[in-house]
């Protein structure tokens, strides 16, 4: 400072009081900052800014203020407008994150003392903004197969850009203009909330920041109509149906996207089926035999849940002889059905019994009863008879050969009055008896012995 005081002060050709002197130096000393030229200078970091990056302002002086007391105030501002608060007074502003439309005349100003401010040169910023990257359009639900009645989304994608982006949706190949939509973000969606059969077409999406439209990939999507109830239909020659007449089953469903396959039922027993590719209905003819007389529906599916007719009920006139036949046969078969358990019921026991038999006899011998003495009693009679001889008979099985023995047991006379006409014991002979008595015990008591 003395060099600046020494070259601007002239020389004094008569030496002054050293108080005039002391007041001349104070007087320069603050004059000084006010005669010196400073300049201002904007500093923009980074040079070329990118959107949605960080761009600093940074205002310095130059030369720098060499009163280090000296405390400056800076501002900034963007097209007249100040940026930030007054009261920070920092040489150095921030913007985080830029945006296009921060493109624009940038300066700052310093206030060096209370009367004396200083502006720096104007600097023209231009944000770049990132070209759009790839665009790609999506549905969902994924596969672009569709029952009608079903919500839609196409969403559309873009791998890069930055910026307000602006997004459309297009159908078929023409083009048509479907929606609009203009957002910050890399992906926007357009909902179709019922799709009908008519949405079936192609569609694509573009985007656009700033650098031209970006178009995607064709996408197909195949809107179906799920099948009705269809509607089952007989055509007989004549109003009456005997055996040997040939009908024609026809089941058709009113609406549904082809291919359509149609199943035909007799009482729940699948006849046969036949598929309708491009729609409509399809015939199943039949033969009329005696066992044909039911109820018939059919079902009708293209790829979604069946749908099933009203069971259409048929009848079959018989005639005489073929009815007979009908019966017969039935009447043998429930013949059969009854009897042939029956008998292998019966021939089983008789094969239980006999092997039983022939295990009894082998382990031991009866043992031989001993008479029993019963009193008689006797009504209308007036004196009492002896008792009458019975016969038991004990067979003993040895291998394959069969001994009886007889022996005699009192029993009971009946009376006279009960008596049959013309049956007394006394007009047989004992072997007469004997063989009574033995076919008798061979039918009934010692059947099973025999067996």
């Amino acid at each position: 400072m003395n060099s600046f005081f020494d070259e601007r002060v002239p020389s004094v050709p008569c030496p002054l009081p050293n108080l005039v002197l002391m007041l001349l130096r104070l007087l320069l000393l603050i004059c000084a900052p006010l005669c010196e030229s400073t300049e201002l200078f904007l500093i923009v970091s980074p040079s070329r800014p990118i959107e949605g990056n960080t761009m600093t302002l940074t205002c310095k002086t130059r030369p720098p203020p060499q009163n280090l007391d000296a405390k400056l105030q800076f501002l900034f501002y963007k097209d007249g407008r100040v940026l930030g608060l007054a009261r920070d007074s920092l040489p150095e502003f921030r913007i985080p994150a830029v945006r296009k439309e921060d493109s624009g005349s940038y300066w700052c100003q310093a206030k060096i003392t209370s009367i004396k401010v200083k502006f720096s040169h104007r600097v023209q910023i231009e944000v770049h903004r990132v070209p759009i990257g790839n665009v790609s359009l999506e549905i969902q639900p994924p596969g672009g197969h569709l029952m009608e009645g079903e919500k839609l989304v196409l969403v559309c994608l873009v791998t890069g850009g930055t910026g307000d982006i602006v997004f459309f949706w297009f159908r078929g190949a023409r083009g048509l203009s479907l929606k609009t939509k203009t957002q910050r973000s890399l992906m926007a969606t357009f909902a179709i909330p019922a799709v009908r059969e008519s949405d079936s077409d192609q569609y694509y999406c573009a985007a656009d920041n700033g650098y031209g439209p970006s178009l995607s990939e064709l996408v197909s999507i195949t809107v179906r109509i799920p099948v009705s109830h269809p509607v089952l239909t007989l055509r007989a020659p004549e109003a009456q149906l005997v055996v040997g007449h040939i009908v024609e089953l026809h089941c058709e469903a009113e609406r549904g996207s082809p291919p359509i396959l149609y199943q035909f039922y007799h009482e729940d027993v699948a006849l046969g089926n036949s598929s309708a590719p491009f729609g409509g209905g399809v015939s199943f003819n039949l033969s009329l035999t005696a066992e044909d007389s039911g109820n018939y529906y059919c079902e009708a599916n293209n790829g979604q849940v069946a749908q099933r007719s009203e069971v259409v009920p048929l009848n079959i006139t018989v005639p005489m002889e073929d009815r007979n036949e009908v019966l017969t046969s039935g009447a043998m078969e429930l013949l059969l059905g009854i009897l042939a358990p029956a008998t292998l019921a019966l021939l089983f026991c008789c094969w239980l019994k006999r092997k039983m038999g022939r295990r009894t006899a082998k382990d031991a011998v009866r043992s031989i009863p001993s008479p029993v003495p019963q009193e008689s009693t006797y009504f209308n009679s007036q004196a009492p008879e002896q008792p009458h001889l019975d016969y038991e008979n004990v067979n003993i099985v040895s291998g394959d050969e069969v001994y009886s023995l007889v022996y005699c047991v009192q029993q009971e006379q009946p009376s006279a009055a009960e008596e049959p006409l013309g049956t007394h014991p006394g007009d047989k002979d004992s072997s007469a008896i004997y063989s009574r008595l033995k076919k008798a015990d061979l039918t009934d008591t010692d059947y099973d012995d025999v067996m």
